[in-house]
């Protein structure tokens, strides 16, 4: 069981910091940075069967051409998305009733929609940019254990997907480190 201090619910019973419970997110969900995108985007839904706002986490869930979608906010910095993460995760793998993780566990569709920095000087500003795969040098992976990848894997991933010579970039902060 999942302590109290561990899995902070609402009197309601949704997650803290989201203000959600399971039902009012959809499998496929957008991340926005910036809540005023929320809107943004669910004008094109066909329409809205859920809004909610709590600090700059604002989710809304609706209909797009037949398919079910949440768009939601996270707010700046990989320390939101983190947050968001969890409780995420938390609504659709805990029976928050019971507070026990389910016996099948189950992973969302999330596609982040936003505005970034460019690692490579040949990308212009303005540009469309599909990434298969963010990376944080912030030293937030850190607070993860990886035992399954290498530190060296990390590292080559990293220099394959930028481009970057590793003689001229700091790779310290890639390093999955074991607590």
């Amino acid at each position: 069981m999942i302590q109290s201090s561990e899995l902070i619910l609402n009197p309601d019973g949704s997650v803290y910091h989201l203000n959600l419970k399971p039902e009012h997110i959809a499998h496929d969900i957008i991340f926005v940075g910036d809540q005023n995108r929320v809107e943004k985007i669910t004008q094109f839904f066909d329409s809205i069967e859920f809004s909610t706002q709590k600090r700059e986490f604002k989710t809304q869930t609706g209909i797009y051409k037949g398919k079910r979608i949440t768009v939601m906010s996270t707010g700046i910095g990989p320390d939101n998305i983190d947050i968001v993460m969890n409780e995420l995760d938390a609504l659709v793998n805990i029976d928050l009733e019971t507070r026990k993780p389910k016996e099948v566990l189950t992973s969302l569709n999330i596609i982040r929609i936003g505005t970034s920095g460019s690692l490579q000087a040949d990308i212009p500003v303005d540009s469309f940019v599909m990434s298969t795969f963010g990376l944080g040098l912030d030293n937030m992976l850190r607070s993860y254990l990886i035992d399954e990848i290498s530190n060296q894997q990390i590292e080559n991933d990293f220099i394959a997907h930028t481009n970057w010579d590793a003689k001229k970039v700091d790779l310290t902060s890639l390093r999955a480190v074991k607590h």
